[in-house]
């Protein structure tokens, strides 16, 4: 929930509304951009509704399910330079950026998709460790 957990806003009192929430930030975000989005989330599976993002749910259950789910996408991809995987996990943005790819923080990214969205928080941009 590195993304989801960049803002302190409840989101561990409704899981199923962050990644709704959250798809829907990314699905504007494509739309805007025109920018390929995968994101993959811890859990059991749910029905997020989306025209442009590939949501997936990691393969397995258990610790680092989804970050290990990342590093193989970022680890088999032809052309990973060309690939930006949002965490702030270290560990993660250590494999994947030794696989090639870029990393970009979590909160970072947070606030590119709030001023998209043509909103403002202000939470300092804090984001939480997975």
């Amino acid at each position: 929930m590195n993304v989801v957990g960049a803002r302190p806003d409840g989101w561990w009192r409704d899981r199923t509304g962050a990644m709704v929430r959250l798809a829907a930030s990314l699905d504007a975000f494509a739309r805007d951009t025109g920018d390929a989005v995968t994101v993959i989330f811890d859990g059991r599976p749910r029905e997020l509704e989306v025209e442009r993002v590939d949501v997936r749910f990691a393969t397995r259950r258990g610790p680092n399910a989804a970050d290990d789910d990342i590093a193989a996408l970022a680890g088999a991809d032809d052309d990973p330079a060309s690939l930006r995987v949002v965490t702030s996990d270290a560990t993660l943005a250590e494999r994947v950026a030794a696989a090639g790819a870029r990393v970009v923080g979590a909160g970072e990214f947070r606030r590119r998709l709030d001023a998209l969205a043509g909103e403002e928080h202000g939470d300092g941009g804090r984001s939480s460790e997975s």
